[in-house]
C-alpha cells in the first residue's frame, strides 16, 4: 500500500471464489454512475431481472439481485419464508448447511437436522425418513453445490420430496449457478439464492435470488413482521417491481449491477448448456492431471462438482506453506479446507472465466513444481501430459 492508493496484484483465481473477472465486466464497472431511480437505470434493472430469469431457468416474477453478497441472499430466503415456531428440515453435509441451520434458529424456527457425511451428496432416503417423521415441517433447506466439500446433491429429487410433503424449498446455488444445471421451474423450487463471484464471474457483492409465486404468497400472508427491514421482500418488491414506477427502498449498488448485467450477458451469449459442458471438459482435464500426480479426490465421481475440485492434501505436506508459495511465486490462488476439512483438503476452483485450458495447465504445472520442491510424495513430470491427453480424448 502506498500513498498513491491501492494497486492490487494480478492473480489467477482458482480457489472457491471469487473467480477471475472478464475484461468486459471490469469495463462495465467503470461506466458513469447514475442515480438508482434514473429512468435509464430502471431499464437496466428490468434487463438484469430478465437475464437472471434466463440463467435460473425460471419465469418467477420475483427474481432479482439482493444488494449484498450470497450470505445475504441466504438470509433473504430464510427471514422472509420462515416464521417463529415453524419446523425446517435442514440438510447438513458441509459448512454451508450449518449456516442454514443458524439462519433457522435466528428466525425463531425449529431446525430438524439431516446429518450427512462431509464430501458426500445429501441422501434423499435420509431426508424422506425425516420428512415422514415430521409431517408438520414447513420447509426443506439444502445446499445444491456444497462449496466446502465439492459435493453436488440431487436438487430435483429433493424438491420432489418436499412437494410430496407440502414443504417449501430453500436452496443454496451459490457455487452451482452457471456451472452446472440449475432448473428452478423444472424442480418446482420455492426460494433459491446464489452469488455473483463464482461461475457468473462478476465481482462479489450481489446475491441473485428467485422466489416462486407460491413462496411470494406465503411472504404476503406472514403473521409476524420480517425480522430484517433491509431484506424484507414486502418492501424490496416495491423497488424491484415491474415498470418505471419504483418506490425508493435503498440506494442500489449501481456500478456493481452494471458488472452483473455484463457478466450475465457473457454467459447467455455462450449459452447455458455450452457453459455447463465447458466446466465439465476442463474438470476432466484437471482431474486427469491431479490424479496422475497422485492426488485423491474427496468426493465420489458421481457426486462431484466440476467447478469445485476438493482433493486430499498429501501426508506430511504443509497446507498453508504450499498455498503461500503458489500465491507468492506464481500469483495463483487455491483454497484451503473449511470446518472439518481445514488443513486436510485443498479446494481448486474452475469457475466461470477462470475455467479454461490455460488455467488448468498453469495450475497443474505450478502445483507440481511447489510440491516437488517440498519433496512431497507425488509423481512428477506427468500431470500436464495427462491433462493434455484428456483434452485430446474429449
Amino acid at each position: 500500500m502506498s500513498d498513491n492508493g491501492f494497486h492490487p496484484p494480478q492473480r489467477t483465481l482458482m480457489g472457491p471464489g471469487p473467480s477471475d473477472v472478464p475484461p468486459r465486466v471490469l469495463e462495465a464497472l467503470a461506466r458513469p454512475t447514475i442515480g438508482h431511480l434514473d429512468p435509464r437505470f430502471i431499464e437496466l434493472m428490468d434487463s438484469v431481472k430478465s437475464r437472471l430469469q434466463q440463467v435460473f431457468l425460471t419465469g418467477n416474477p420475483l427474481t432479482m439481485p439482493v444488494s449484498a453478497p450470497g450470505s445475504a441472499g441466504m438470509e433473504t430466503c430464510f427471514v422472509n419464508l420462515v416464521e417463529p415456531g415453524e419446523k425446517v428440515i435442514v440438510c447438513i453435509n458441509g459448512v454451508f448447511g450449518m449456516r442454514m441451520r443458524e439462519n433457522v434458529i435466528r428466525c425463531g424456527g425449529e431446525a430438524i437436522v439431516v446429518e450427512g457425511e462431509w464430501g458426500r451428496a445429501v441422501d434423499p432416503e435420509a431426508v424422506k425418513e425425516v420428512l415422514d417423521a415430521h409431517p408438520d415441517a414447513r420447509h426443506l433447506a439444502f445446499v445444491h453445490a456444497e462449496t466446502s466439500t465439492g459435493a453436488r446433491s440431487d436438487a430435483e429429487t429433493l424438491c420432489a420430496l418436499a412437494r410430496e410433503h407440502e414443504c417449501y424449498t430453500i436452496i443454496d446455488t451459490v457455487t452451482s449457478l452457471g456451472g452446472i444445471p440449475v432448473r428452478v421451474d423444472d424442480w418446482g423450487a420455492d426460494a433459491v439464492y446464489s452469488g455473483t463471484q463464482k461461475c457468473l464471474s462478476a465481482p462479489p457483492g450481489l446475491s441473485p435470488v428467485t422466489f416462486s409465486e407460491r413462496a411470494v404468497e406465503k411472504v404476503r400472508q406472514r403473521k409476524t413482521p420480517v425480522q430484517s427491514w433491509f431484506l424484507d421482500l414486502s418492501l424490496v418488491m416495491n423497488y424491484w417491481g415491474e415498470g418505471a414506477s419504483r418506490a425508493y427502498h435503498h440506494t442500489a449498488p449501481v456500478n456493481a449491477l452494471y458488472g452483473l448485467h455484463e457478466a450475465l450477458g457473457i454467459l447467455l451469449e455462450e449459452g447455458l448448456e455450452n457453459a455447463w459442458r465447458r466446466h465439465a471438459l476442463h474438470h476432466e482435464a484437471l482431474k486427469a492431471g491431479l490424479e496422475a500426480m497422485g492426488l485423491r479426490y474427496v468426493v465420489p465421481e458421481e457426486e462431484r462438482l466440476p467447478q469445485l475440485n476438493a482433493v486430499w492434501i498429501p501426508e506430511g505436506v504443509d497446507d498453508a506453506a504450499v498455498r503461500r508459495r503458489l500465491l507468492e511465486d506464481f500469483g495463483l490462488e487455491i483454497g484451503a479446507g473449511l470446518g472439518d476439512f481445514a488443513g486436510r483438503v485443498w479446494r481448486i476452483g474452475l469457475m466461470g472465466h477462470s475455467c479454461n485450458r490455460r488455467n488448468v495447465l498453469f495450475c497443474l504445472s505450478a502445483l507440481e513444481s511447489v510440491l516437488a520442491q517440498m519433496q512431497a510424495p507425488i509423481e512428477t513430470g506427468v500431470a500436464v501430459e495427462a491433462a493434455m491427453a484428456a483434452y485430446a480424448d474429449a
